[in-house]
């Protein structure tokens, strides 16, 4: 398995929700509304779930093993990353650029 695209969709900041973000396995399946959330110690990954009947989440895709498993969030968090990197640098070029350091 071989992740070929990670898109983070949206971002929040006033939330323990972080993130939406899709992405993309061996170019030829796609899993979307996966989630960053704050947790207490740390960021997780939380795959697409809905409520069933009786109340509870269940997962609607998530990887098997283990290993997948944290193939999927380390990819995921690095991306994630990455994007408010480049996010913060964006602002801060733009602050500049209005003559606010």
């Amino acid at each position: 398995m071989t992740i070929t695209d990670i898109k983070i969709r949206r971002t929040y900041q006033d939330t323990r929700l972080r993130a939406l973000v899709s992405l993309t396995i061996d170019g030829e399946f796609a899993v979307h509304d996966i989630k960053v959330i704050e947790g207490p110690e740390r960021l997780f990954v939380a795959m697409p779930s809905r409520r069933d009947e009786n109340g509870i989440f269940r997962d609607i895709a998530h990887p098997i093993t283990t290993g997948a498993r944290h193939m999927m969030e380390e990819s995921i968090l690095a991306a994630y990353h990455e994007h408010i990197t480049n996010q913060q640098a964006h602002e801060h070029e733009s602050a500049e650029k209005e003559g606010n350091p």
